[in-house]
């Protein structure tokens, strides 16, 4: 159980990027400046998903994040917030690496959007065909 008071992890979702800063605390979730609850205003379901690693290992109320995100929605942003979080508590504590494993908040979710390949309309769709 190497237990530290500081850790960094970079959590990333599509083209969303969130830089963690994890370290023991009061449990306040500061994001681009603004608590948790500023930053997404009423979206309830999305919170949870931020908060699920720290619900997951015990760790709501002692633990103190601040966090910068980049790059896609909000969405996506929160989800990268909660691979940065999960991150950042597996190299904390290498006991909580059991209890985040399972539920798949270490793995990065890659999907992107595929490109445009030429003489298509979008990634695949094909120019309607034409008779005459």
């Amino acid at each position: 159980m190497a237990k530290s008071t500081s850790t960094y992890a970079t959590g990333k979702r599509k083209t969303a990027v969130a830089k963690v800063w994890l370290s023991t605390g009061k449990g306040e979730i500061i994001v681009n400046g603004m608590d948790l609850n500023t930053w997404l205003g009423g979206h309830e379901a999305i919170k949870l998903k931020v908060v699920q690693p720290l619900l997951a290992t015990k760790q709501e109320k002692s633990m103190s994040i601040k966090a910068t995100t980049l790059g896609g929605g909000y969405n996506a942003q929160a989800e990268a917030l909660r691979h940065g979080i999960s991150k950042a508590l597996a190299l904390m504590d290498t006991e909580f690496r059991a209890l985040l494993k399972p539920q798949g908040l270490l793995t990065r979710d890659s999907r992107t959007v595929e490109r445009k390949k030429y003489g298509k309309r979008k990634a695949r769709r094909s120019p309607q065909f034409s008779k005459r």
